[in-house]
C-alpha cells in the first residue's frame, strides 16, 4: 500500500470510530504501531483535526469531512451481500431503510462497479419471521434508542409466564431467533428474552439514564468475566 493510500485509510478509520488505538490501526493496515504514530503525527502536522495521543487513542474533531468516496468493486459487493443477508432478519422499517440506502449507493457507482455488485452470487432466503415478532423487534429497537422503559408479558422456554419491567439495551440475532438483552427492574439483574416469546409489549413514556452496573458495557464485561472464569475452570 502506498503511503498516501495508508494516510487516507487512517483518516477514514479514525473518523468512523469514537476512539481508535494505534494497535487497532496497525492491525487493520498491517503495519507497525510505530508507523501509525508517525503517520498520525504527520497528518496532525498537515492540519487534519485529529485529537489524542500515543497510548490512549485517536479521534476526529467534529465537523471534519472529506469529499464523497467511490467504492471498489469488492466494497460494493460487500455492501450488497450485507444488505441481502440482513434484510430478511430485520424489522420491516429498518429493512426498508437498508434497501433505500443500498439503492442510493448503487445509483452513484460507475456502471462496471454497479454491474459487479448487482450480479453478486450471494443470496439469503426468507426466514420464518412472523409479523408480530417483526413489529416487536422494531418497537424494542426504537425503545432502546430512546432509552424508554418497556413492560412485557413473557413466556419462558418452560412455559412459565412472568411480567417484567425492563431497560432495553440491545437486540441480538442468533441465527434462528432474536433476543433482547436488558436490565430487568423486576429481578434487579441482566436478563435475556426471546423476542418471539414476548406475548405483550408496552413501551412506557418514562425514560432511563445509563447507571453504573446497568449498561450494555457492564453486560459485556460480565459476559467476558464469566467466559474467562469458565475457561480457567476448564483448564484446571
Amino acid at each position: 500500500m502506498r503511503r498516501a493510500d495508508r494516510l487516507f485509510q487512517i483518516v477514514q478509520l479514525i473518523r468512523g470510530r469514537r476512539l481508535s488505538t494505534a494497535q487497532f490501526l496497525a492491525e487493520r493496515l498491517e503495519v507497525s504501531e510505530r508507523t501509525v504514530y508517525r503517520d498520525v503525527a504527520d497528518l496532525m502536522a498537515q492540519g487534519v483535526p485529529i485529537e489524542g495521543e500515543a497510548g490512549v487513542g485517536y479521534r476526529m474533531r467534529p465537523g471534519f469531512d472529506l469529499p464523497p468516496l467511490m467504492f471498489t468493486h469488492e466494497e460494493a459487493q460487500a455492501l450488497v451481500a450485507s444488505v441481502r443477508i440482513a434484510q430478511p432478519r430485520l424489522d420491516a422499517a429498518l429493512s426498508a431503510q437498508a434497501d433505500a440506502a443500498l439503492s442510493k449507493i448503487l445509483a452513484v457507482l460507475p456502471a462496471p462497479a454497479r454491474a459487479a455488485a448487482e450480479s453478486l452470487a450471494v443470496y439469503a432466503p426468507p426466514i420464518n419471521f412472523d409479523t408480530k415478532t417483526r413489529a416487536r423487534l422494531e418497537a424494542l429497537r426504537l425503545a432502546t434508542d430512546a432509552r424508554r422503559f418497556v413492560s412485557i408479558h413473557y413466556i419462558d422456554l418452560k412455559d412459565q409466564p412472568s411480567e417484567r419491567t425492563l431497560r432495553p439495551l440491545g437486540c441480538f440475532y442468533w441465527g434462528a431467533v432474536w433476543t433482547l438483552a436488558a436490565w430487568c427492574e423486576t429481578r434487579n439483574a441482566f436478563r435475556n428474552f426471546r423476542v418471539d416469546r414476548i406475548q405483550q409489549l408496552d413501551v412506557q413514556d418514562r425514560t432511563f439514564r445509563d447507571e453504573p452496573g446497568k449498561t450494555m458495557a457492564d453486560l459485556f464485561r460480565a459476559v467476558e468475566t464469566e467466559m474467562a472464569e469458565r475457561d480457567c475452570s476448564t483448564d484446571a
